[in-house]
């Protein structure tokens, strides 16, 4: 099952604002959002491998359901 969440906000605010954890936050991942505005989205790192992960479809929302683009 897909997420409600658009995948288009979700890819946007990854690339513009992943330093600050932005697109988890959106997501509903608070947690991980916080340690990645603290981390600077883990030195840049975990923020590409997010970006990697929204483009093909494998980032998922709070509730586990993929966040894809319909």
């Amino acid at each position: 099952m897909n997420s409600e969440k658009n995948w288009l906000v979700t890819l946007l605010l990854c690339f513009f604002l992943g330093g600050i954890g932005a697109h988890r936050f959106y997501a509903g991942k608070i947690g991980t959002g916080v340690v990645q505005l603290l981390t600077l989205g883990g030195c840049g790192i975990w923020v590409l491998i997010d970006l990697i992960m929204i483009i093909v479809g494998n980032f998922t929302d709070n509730e586990g359901k993929a966040i894809k683009n319909s």
